[in-house]
């Protein structure tokens, strides 16, 4: 039988935990302790306050400071102990959710990489973003003050009905029966709450990849002059958004306000129990004290302890509920299973190697075959083009190249076959160019580094001066320190694709694939870059991916048939 979601989401939470579990554990005994210790608080306090009351009706001169000092060195244990016993449980919870959220964190960054080129089908890169930052900091609430309070709720209220009913079972009885309703309308209100925060987070996500997307796009919406129009949208869609985070902490504000209103009708209850009790003017039991004043008094400061957990959870259930909003939205990245290569294989190429392909053949997921029965030897130090239509297999040849793919045939590189090479290392002996250069928001010197972090300014200037991008970066005020904005912005596209060829450079990898690097650029820049990479790439092994017929400083071209239609269909 299959699990329901909410099935599925509450065991992503358990599995999550689990590691933490010690952590947590120990913070609910703090909880416990400081349950009892409240206990004996309140015995103390209601000991020292009934025997003043005693000697005062008594007609005693003056109230007698023995019974203080007899109680004060515990009830300065308990004022110390308790405030400790808190600190302590907060930072275990605390320490318990930074580590899940790193943990899940480094797994949502695995499944990214894992992914390689396939990311782009998992959503675009802001939501994605929002998924990793702000989605799993919402489980921040969860575990650091839900977790806990959900057992709590139970073995606090427990110890205090124990302390209640040794002086009164039907003030016992009362906070029993009044128990139940406060956690009735948490569950009718948390349930609502659950389902806002799920589709806040999915317009979160949509809000997120929207805006990425506009601000990628600037350039061509400021030449098409529809800014207004982008500016509109990501107005109306905030505005949107605004107004349903309204409405899911108007349900938290309301949820919090009935769960209050609850807790003081039924503290009230046992107040007018106890004090007809006390003055004997119960209906079934008329001059008669069932509870004597210590009694009284230690019961009524029990009371609001009695559902202080109970309020606190109820409090905190929004953090469940956007828990399990965020953990929903995050279930679809958590359950894609990629390709994991299967190669721990050690490699370090010293020299161009050679690369020979074999009845090549990869089919995706749903066995739609996306390349067919591709064979290849690219000797050391030879350049070669691919070629092809649309839908032949250009790119999935160099994913699988990359170890993004599983495959059929053999890849051999140096004559070790490629599934059996580690994956990290096999990536250290390539360099790979992208259609747009993969720049990131900081300094030239910042994405040069990218690379090679122990770079000097002067290898980097080096590279820069072997890709003619020097010249324009030493008329600039701040040089290497020039600052780039999102995706390089501040450099035109064959400025970015020139400092994407510097990376190149400072990696010094032995194995270059190129996937249509001049594609978006104008021929005349495309030209110079083509020259360029006659220039730099000579003594590398190369694979260049172009729909160009006329890049003449290539060793050879290879042209890539698409799949038969009968093949396809497979």
């Amino acid at each position: 039988m299959s699990e329901t979601p909410q099935q599925q989401i509450n065991a992503r939470l358990k599995a999550l935990l689990a590691p933490q579990a010690s952590l947590l554990k120990i913070a609910l005994l703090c909880a416990a302790l400081s349950a009892v210790f409240f206990v004996l608080q309140s015995w103390l306090l209601a000991h020292l306050f009934a025997g003043w009351l005693h000697q005062y009706l008594d007609n005693a001169s003056r109230i007698s400071t023995q019974s203080l000092l007899a109680v004060l060195p515990w009830l300065i244990l308990c004022f110390a102990v308790r405030p400790l016993l808190q600190y302590v449980r907060e930072r275990l919870s605390q320490t318990a959710s930074l580590r899940v959220r790193h943990q899940l964190r480094q797994q949502l960054l695995g499944k990214l990489a894992a992914a390689g080129p396939a990311r782009q089908q998992l959503g675009s890169d802001g939501a994605l973003g929002s998924q990793v930052l702000e989605q799993v900091d919402a489980l921040d609430g969860y575990i650091s003050r839900y977790y806990v309070q959900r057992y709590l709720v139970v073995i606090s209220p427990v110890i205090l009905l124990i302390a209640t009913a040794w002086y009164s079972w039907l003030a016992a009885a009362l906070l029993l029966i009044t128990a139940p309703m406060v956690p009735l309308f948490m569950i009718m209100l948390g349930n609502a709450a659950a389902q806002a925060n799920r589709n806040q987070f999915a317009a979160l996500a949509r809000l997120s990849g929207r805006f990425l997307d506009f601000i990628r796009g600037m350039t061509t919406l400021q030449q098409v002059n529809a800014t207004a129009l982008a500016e509109g949208s990501i107005a109306d869609a905030s505005q949107q958004y605004r107004e349903r985070t309204m409405k899911v902490l108007q349900m938290a504000f309301l949820s919090t306000a009935v769960l209050e209103f609850f807790t003081a009708l039924a503290i009230a209850l046992v107040a007018l129990y106890l004090g007809l009790g006390l003055v004997g003017q119960l209906p079934w039991s008329v001059d008669v004290i069932p509870v004597p004043y210590m009694g009284a008094l230690f019961i009524l400061l029990l009371a609001p302890e009695f559902y202080a957990p109970l309020r606190q959870l109820g409090s905190d259930y929004h953090a469940k509920a956007q828990a399990e909003g965020a953990v929903a939205e995050l279930q679809p990245l958590l359950n894609t299973e990629f390709w994991q290569h299967p190669g721990h294989q050690s490699i370090h190429l010293v020299a161009p190697p050679a690369v020979d392909i074999h009845q090549l053949s990869v089919r995706a997921a749903d066995g739609r075959l996306r390349l067919a029965d591709f064979s290849l030897h690219l000797a050391p130090g030879e350049r070669v083009l691919i070629q092809g239509p649309s839908g032949s297999g250009k790119s999935t040849l160099l994913d699988t190249l990359l170890g993004f793919a599983d495959y059929q045939g053999s890849i051999g590189i140096n004559n070790d076959e490629l599934r059996q090479l580690s994956r990290d290392d096999w990536h250290q002996q390539i360099g790979y160019l992208a259609q747009q250069a993969s720049i990131q928001r900081g300094t030239i010197a910042d994405n040069l580094r990218l690379a090679a972090p122990d770079a000097d300014d002067a290898a980097l200037i080096t590279v820069l001066q072997q890709v003619e991008l020097w010249p324009l970066i030493e008329q600039l005020p701040l040089q290497l320190q020039t600052p780039l904005g999102e995706r390089g912005k501040g450099l035109s596209g064959g400025q970015l694709q020139r400092l994407s060829l510097a990376q190149l450079l400072l990696r010094d990898a032995p194995l270059w694939l190129l996937d249509e690097p001049t594609e978006h650029l104008d021929p005349d820049t495309a030209s110079r870059l083509h020259q360029l990479l006659e220039a730099v790439s000579r003594g590398k092994t190369l694979l260049l991916i172009s729909h160009q017929q006329d890049i003449h400083w290539l060793d050879r071209s290879v042209h890539i048939q698409p799949a038969a239609p009968a093949e396809a269909s497979v």
